[in-house]
């Protein structure tokens, strides 16, 4: 099985990566699953039930958010009725949403989708360590191929949290930072693991930013509104070979796509 991982989709040239080239990938690639972080998708700044019904069509089979989740008020409604949106499961007990989902694939193999949110550098929310091994507690033995997508901002954490879950899940994938990592591996124990898938976006930009307005605001340190940058886009992503019969991944190997 090979699961695709894609890393966060910012604005309008985002999604005009997925629209373009997923069709294409799926095909060239031989994917069975697509993973898609939407939090960046709306402008920059969370998503719309329009976005995520554009995205599921173009052949995203599940997207998963972060810190930028809620910043589309219609999501807090949708995001119960639609059951493909995951929200990090560490928010307290009550949140709208999923922490996660088991979703079928080819030839009826379930997948588990995590989502996770750091909280160093970012907002404080419940404890990601602590959180994971209660849904993977939840899991049970439902399914035993889990992709984790841990949200975070800190690379220290996101490393200790692929030690944590090693042979534990199938991958640990980060995301956030909007820029690929090179240090894609399996673990010891059998997971793969990234720092950070990156970013499908803008690829002439500030992480997904206008590049003037983002340099003017280091050199002035004035309020400065960021926007999208509209230009060309770059796809990012990890490809994750994985057993079904065991869960653990044998492959993960970067995707990097420029229009």
């Amino acid at each position: 099985m090979r699961i695709l991982m894609i890393g966060d989709i910012v604005g309008r040239p985002g999604r005009r990566a997925i629209l373009n080239s997923l069709p294409d990938l799926r095909s060239e690639l031989n994917i069975d699953f697509v993973i898609a972080n939407g939090e960046n998708a709306a402008a920059g700044h969370g998503i719309t039930k329009e976005i995520a019904k554009q995205l599921f069509a173009a052949g995203v089979d599940v997207l998963t958010m972060g810190n930028h989740v809620w910043n589309k008020k219609e999501i807090i409604d949708y995001i119960d009725k639609e059951k493909r949106i995951i929200r990090p499961a560490n928010y307290p007990p009550g949140t709208p949403g999923l922490g996660y989902n088991i979703f079928p694939a080819k030839d009826g193999v379930l997948i588990a989708v995590v989502n996770i949110s750091g909280r160093v550098f970012m907002q404080e929310l419940d404890c990601p360590f602590r959180v994971v091994d209660q849904v993977l507690a939840e899991i049970g033995d439902q399914t035993n191929i889990i992709i984790v997508d841990f949200h975070a901002e800190a690379t220290s954490e996101k490393v200790a949290m692929g030690w944590y879950l090693d042979g534990r899940v199938t991958a640990i994938c980060g995301t956030h930072t909007h820029v690929q990592t090179a240090d894609e591996r399996i673990l010891p124990k059998g997971s793969a693991y990234i720092t950070d898938v990156g970013m499908t976006g803008p690829r002439d930009s500030v992480i997904g930013v206008t590049v003037d307005s983002v340099i003017e605001k280091f050199i002035t340190q004035m309020p400065r509104k960021f926007e999208v940058a509209d230009t060309d886009y770059q796809l990012n992503a990890v490809v994750i070979g994985v057993n079904p019969q065991n869960g653990l991944a044998y492959e993960i190997e970067r995707v990097f796509n420029l229009e």
